[in-house]
């Protein structure tokens, strides 16, 4: 068994309209998926990805309002990034950022690649990957009718970054557990810590990279909004998925056991800093109940949760998207 790379990353939104409004129309990313949280139905969780949403390219937030703000520190995943094909695609969104008043910083190298860190609205802390010199897991293809040009558009996750008090346990569970190798690393931006350790699986390459940090100097972190909850890894299908959950039980990790969300299959656990980890398969996909054409385009609701259509949709804000 072999982790593919990264599935799907989870955020916190204290606003599903503002969240909607600047991933598709500031990041032109597409809205794959509009449903609920399916452990509170009374608020949403967005999906956004390539053209059809393939894993390795989903950038999901759960909306709760009235979310306190993020309070970094340790025992988090700290950043995110989002891949774009090539060097000149980052100077594109440069001057993007600049004319929509976008937070951001300058192009700079980190682990060997060109990159731009930024933040939404809410304080989410992301960066932009170039893929220039990229080799390792395929990225996905940006959405035709995005409003940004094809060619500078977003091509999928890059690299999460994980900050710990204690970098060991957590390698320990990358390496031995999960079977992440160590790739290279680079040094701490913050003077007098460690240098951060890059660990791939997979085919390697930017989809496929966990980037641990240790720092001595932070408080743990309190989660909100604009923090990142969990991160999934990618397995090929479900018979796969229940050999990992074989296998997590018997290192003695408290685990969720097999859960079904509908657009796939997923296992939780928390390696020994408290991170969520979720290992999640492939399919069967977000076409399973919208045509390619239209989705996000409606409020999607799983079997299960259909029964409960109306009652759920009485208690949702309409997001202003084609179909509310």
């Amino acid at each position: 068994m072999q982790l593919k790379g990264i599935h799907h990353v989870s955020a916190m939104t204290a606003n599903a309209k503002l969240n909607v409004d600047f991933y598709t129309k500031v990041l032109g990313m597409r809205l794959v998926k509009k449903t609920v949280n399916q452990d509170d139905t009374s608020v949403y969780h967005l999906f956004y990805g390539d053209e059809r949403g393939n894993p390795g390219t989903e950038l999901t937030f759960f909306e709760i309002p009235n979310a306190a703000r993020n309070h970094e520190g340790v025992s988090s995943i700290s950043a995110l990034s989002l891949r774009v094909k090539d060097d000149g695609a980052l100077h594109y969104w440069a001057k993007r950022f600049e004319e929509l008043g976008v937070e951001h910083e300058e192009i700079k190298e980190r682990a060997g690649r060109a990159t731009l860190a930024f933040q939404d609205p809410e304080g989410q802390r992301l960066i932009l990957v170039s893929d220039e010199n990229n080799v390792g897991v395929a990225a996905g293809v940006p959405w035709e009718k995005s409003v940004v040009p094809r060619e500078h558009g977003i091509t999928g996750l890059g690299p999460v970054k994980l900050t710990v008090r204690m970098a060991e346990p957590t390698a320990i569970v990358l390496t031995e557990l999960l079977g992440f190798r160590k790739a290279s690393q680079y040094a701490s931006p913050v003077p007098g810590q460690p240098d951060i350790i890059v660990f791939e699986t997979g085919e390697g390459g930017s989809g496929a990279e966990v980037h641990l940090e240790e720092r001595s100097d932070l408080p743990p972190e309190r989660l909100g909004r604009g923090g990142v909850h969990h991160v999934a890894f990618r397995v090929e299908d479900e018979e796969e998925l229940r050999e990992w959950i074989t296998r997590i039980r018997s290192a003695r990790f408290p685990n969720s056991g097999f859960v079904d969300r509908f657009y796939f299959r997923s296992l939780y656990f928390r390696e020994p800093n408290g991170i969520l980890f979720e290992l999640a398969t492939d399919g069967p996909g977000f076409d399973t109940d919208e045509h390619i054409d239209h989705l996000g385009e409606s409020l999607a609701l799983p079997p299960f949760l259909e029964p409960q259509r109306e009652q759920i949709e009485a208690k949702l804000k309409p997001l202003n998207t084609t179909e509310d």
